[in-house]
């Protein structure tokens, strides 16, 4: 048995990565879509994955951003003939390890440690999802913007002279999707932001100067990191 106080992510890389082969996939490229059979659990070992979903009128909205070290089950677990819930597009080039359903369901049900770890990685998701619910319900457009920015510090950021670089290039129509609103809208929130000197963008890169300022803005909670982030 595998020793408890290891991640679900931890536990699954561990058994299965001498077993699967790891797949190397360019940026753009479609994991699966929305409503397609489930086949496989994915292991993302590198790069950043989108998963969202594509509404009747066309509109693309982004649920969440994973980067490296993250977990990709997106359907009913245990179920007959499941199908996912969103798609799947590789942002960069990845390396992902696929593991069939079936596999990552028997070692689920037979490893108690694995179990409990999936159990938890299953709570702190559910909150991550009530939060961004609560920040997009209590704050409306533009305060949903300056929680998924505050979000993606968390997620991305890194510390420089001028602020927080959000590590990772966005354009402002995927930051619309983000946050479930128009380009027109966040275009307007950013340039506002722009000139009361909180932001900079730069090679499709945010920097946040004033997170503070987005923090009062929206009454943050400053939630550990695990819980508030676009992953």
């Amino acid at each position: 048995m595998l020793k408890s106080n290891f991640s679900i992510y931890s536990l699954l890389e561990q058994f299965f990565q001498k077993t699967e082969q790891i797949i190397k996939v360019k940026a753009g490229s479609v994991l699966f879509q929305e409503k397609d059979s489930v086949e496989y659990v994915y292991l993302l070992l590198s790069g950043t994955v989108a998963l969202g979903r594509v509404h009747m009128s066309g509109k693309d909205f982004i649920l969440k951003i994973l980067n490296s070290s993250e977990m990709i089950v997106e359907y009913q677990l245990f179920k007959s003939h499941p199908h996912y819930q969103f798609y799947a597009k590789t942002l960069s080039d990845s390396d992902i390890l696929a593991i069939k359903k079936e596999q990552f369901e028997d070692f689920i049900r037979n490893d108690p440690d694995a179990m409990n770890a999936f159990v938890s990685w299953l709570s702190t998701s559910y909150l991550k999802a009530q939060m961004k619910c609560q920040d997009l319900i209590m704050n409306g457009k533009k305060g949903g913007l300056y929680s998924i920015l505050i979000r993606l510090c968390n997620t991305y950021g890194v510390m420089t002279e001028d602020g927080i670089l959000i590590d990772l290039p966005l354009t402002h129509q995927e930051l619309a999707n983000l946050t479930f609103g128009t380009r027109e809208v966040i275009q307007r929130a950013l340039k506002e932001l722009r000139e009361k000197d909180i932001i900079s963008y730069d090679q499709q890169k945010f920097t946040l100067k004033n997170i503070r300022y987005l923090k009062e803005e929206v009454d943050c909670q400053n939630c550990p990191y695990e819980i508030c982030g676009v992953n």
